[in-house]
């Protein structure tokens, strides 16, 4: 009997111990667990890879240069946040709101944002090659110079997007929205294009853009 006190203190320094390993991670005063709320939290450089972040709202959160790889962003909402230089290899982004948010020279390899609200978008030099686009909304977004090699952008929305010098090439464009889209110097071979609109999209210099369009 005189060791129960013994094993009474060790079980409950066990379980505290357990439920520290258990809660969630906390940098500079934002819990990163989903639904939390950190709008302008300063995440600048945090490993955040494999982290539920789901429903988050990260608005204008400084994420510049995070690690975001396979972490889990739906339905979060990161509207002019700053993810320059960020890496979210394979992070998933379905239906998240991107409205804004600045994504220059980012890593967004095989990510999967269907549907997710990017319009306005800062993705210029992004590396997006692979990512799963379908049904998403990019219209107005600015991807100079971004790699969208066989990206599936089946009916997304890339109206009056800034696509010069971008690399489509093998990409799902079926029944995209380019209306008005600027294609100059864009690469495209190998796309397939059946269905796509280019209504009014600035072609020039642009390598495998349909030639037969009616403008």
């Amino acid at each position: 009997m005189k060791y129960l006190p013994f094993l009474l203190l060790l079980s409950f320094s066990l379980a505290q111990a357990d439920e520290g390993d258990d809660a969630p991670l906390v940098i500079n005063g934002c819990t990163l667990a989903e639904h939390s709320q950190c709008p302008g939290a300063n995440l600048r450089g945090a490993n955040l890879s494999n982290q539920d972040l789901r429903n988050m709202n990260l608005a204008g959160a400084d994420l510049r240069d995070a690690d975001l790889r396979h972490a889990n962003l739906d339905l979060a909402n990161l509207e002019k946040a700053r993810l320059q230089g960020a890496n979210l290899t394979r992070a998933s982004l379905q239906q998240s709101n991107l409205r804004l948010a600045d994504f220059s020279g980012a890593t967004l390899i095989a990510i999967q944002g269907w549907g997710l609200f990017a319009q306005g978008a800062q993705l210029q030099d992004a590396n997006l090659s692979g990512a799963y686009l379908q049904f998403a909304r990019l219209s107005g977004a600015k991807l100079h110079n971004a790699n969208l090699r066989a990206a599936d952008l089946e009916m997304t929305w890339l109206s009056k997007a800034d696509l010069k010098g971008a690399n489509l090439s093998d990409a799902n464009l079926q029944e995209a929205k380019l209306g008005e889209s600027n294609l100059e110097g864009a690469n495209l071979n190998g796309s397939r294009q059946h269905y796509a609109n280019f209504q009014d999209a600035n072609m020039e210099g642009c390598s495998g853009c349909p030639t037969t369009w009616n403008r």
